[in-house]
């Protein structure tokens, strides 16, 4: 096995490799530091990794229930969890190998003490060569590899040269030709746990792609969702009259399957492209209630309905008025446009004040408010003396979306994924146009396909752009799996740390 040419790769692998020359006991902080970093990385994406498995094994549940593909389920979801149960007991295997290096490194967190001899290189060196359980190791990825192959021939027609487990020797000066001395002779405690925390991906990256290929011989992945919602609302509650009063009905997880049949004030209403129902009329004095009734199908397929009625009061042209131009709550770190009028009384003659924050004049019957705190904010018109309270709903905007290009994970062609230029902060959904975020750094991780010696960790880059990550980049391939992490953006209300995304590059 020959190292890369590129500098940035060989670094990485160098990592795993350079320790068989650290004799002494003063290792580096530094060097222990980075294999933190990295062990650390590994441990989230082997999370991520697995939580993507679990989404595709629910995805056969429901296809097991579908007449259309309970026949090629039939004979596909045993063999994904065939994956699954070798996986999870060479996966265990290697944490208790793990665990029992931890505790002859004296960690015990039960008193109080979590730190343990990161630095000893004796203690990987004792277990793993000398009292062999290295040998133990090599032979249960070997034989998970073997079974995991072996349990369909079109799994093995597929991967057999292709999965992540790579048990080849590395590389070393002194050209050692025994693969538990290779990897942990003279190895600190952390960079032994590294190098396990790695294996233990290279295990769970299989299983995603064996688990994947067997649902993909069934059809895609589907997201079934848990309930289903009545979502019903109005333009306003408060109006003048004359004025238009707009009720919009629906049901959260809207699905073509499961279109609502919706009545709003006696009517049948029909469905605009989003499966929402809009009524409109114009309201005349005093007030009054408009029943909303929606018909459909939960996810059992039995049929519910669901009653609703929308209060509205009709002010008259005397009195006094405040209504959000946007939206009927005020958002943390936005200008939040109130229209206030004074009914009968001259706008010279009108001042308003606001409880949680601040407000300020910048027109006629204009103001801008911008709320200090989470909860509710009153709003009190003094109209030529005459004072009316209002009540808001005080929120933070909402936490943005992390996305690459168009993606926000998943499945991506390869040439698509290394054409994009960054990572990208979208408020998806949102009232308000033109609120933005900044992406202001990330963590980088790739494995898979491209990395067989190592995987590609770039931690802490600075800013939106792939540009530090791009020696990366350009080695993944059809079969890679990249992990964006520890997503850092900037926006109204301050800073947020976005969720990770992860992409399965074909």
């Amino acid at each position: 096995m020959a190292l890369p040419k590129e500098p940035r790769q060989k670094m990485i692998n160098l990592m795993y490799l350079v320790l068989t020359a650290l004799l002494a006991l003063n290792v580096s902080v530094e060097i222990l530091n980075a294999f933190k970093t990295v062990d650390n990385s590994l441990t989230k994406t082997n999370a991520i990794v697995n939580a993507s498995t679990t989404t595709i094994m629910k995805s056969f549940e429901v296809k097991m229930q579908q007449p259309e593909s309970r026949e090629k389920a039939e004979i596909w979801m045993p063999k994904a969890q065939a994956t699954v149960q070798l996986a999870s007991n060479a996966y265990e295997y290697i944490q208790q190998i793990k665990n029992e290096i931890l505790k002859r490194a004296d960690y015990n967190p039960s008193s109080g003490d979590s730190t343990f001899k990161e630095d000893n290189i004796d203690i990987a060196t004792k277990y793993l060569i000398s009292e062999g359980e290295g040998k133990k190791l090599y032979a249960a990825l070997d034989q998970f590899r073997k079974q995991v192959i072996a349990i369909d021939p079109l799994i093995a027609k597929e991967f057999e040269n292709a999965l992540p487990i790579d048990l080849s020797i590395p590389k070393t000066t002194d050209n050692i030709k025994d693969w538990s001395t290779a990897y942990f002779n003279m190895t600190p405690t952390i960079a032994a746990l590294t190098i396990l925390s790695k294996f233990q991906n290279d295990v769970r990256n299989t299983e995603n792609r064996i688990v994947n290929f067997c649902h993909n011989q069934v059809g895609q992945v589907v997201v079934r969702f848990d309930t289903y919602a009545p979502i019903v609302g109005a333009n306003s509650t408060y109006l003048f009259p004359g004025q238009e009063l707009e009720v919009r009905a629906g049901i959260g997880a809207y699905s073509k399957n499961a279109q609502p049949q919706i009545t709003i004030g006696g009517r049948t209403i029909p469905l605009d492209e989003n499966g929402v129902a809009i009524f409109k009329t114009q309201v005349g004095a005093g007030g009054g209630s408009i029943p909303v009734r929606i018909k459909f199908k939960d996810q059992e397929g039995k049929d519910r309905e669901e009653v609703r009625e929308i209060q509205y009061t009709v002010g008259t042209p005397t009195g006094s008025f405040v209504s959000a131009e946007k939206v009927k709550v005020l958002y943390i770190g936005l200008d939040n446009e109130l229209a206030v009028t004074g009914g009968s009384v001259g706008d010279e003659k009108v001042s308003i004040t606001i409880d949680n924050g601040t407000v300020r004049k910048i027109g006629p019957g204009r103001y801008l408010s911008n709320p200090a705190t989470p909860g509710t904010a009153k709003v009190k018109v003094n109209a030529d003396g005459k004072v009316s309270e209002f009540s808001f709903r005080v929120k933070t905007v909402p936490d943005p979306v992390a996305m690459v290009g168009a993606s926000k994970g998943g499945r991506i062609q390869a040439n698509v994924f290394k054409a994009q230029q960054g990572v990208r902060a979208e408020l998806e959904n949102f009232v308000f146009e033109g609120v933005n975020f900044t992406v202001t750094g990330y963590t980088f991780y790739a494995t898979g396909a491209g990395f067989s010696e190592a995987p590609g960790v770039m931690p802490n880059v600075g800013g939106n752009s792939f540009a530090p990550v791009q020696d990366i980049i350009n080695k993944c391939r059809p079969g890679s799996t990249v992990v964006i992490d520890e997503i850092r953006a900037q926006g109204p209300g301050g800073g947020r740390k976005l969720a990770p995304i992860v992409f399965n590059l074909y």
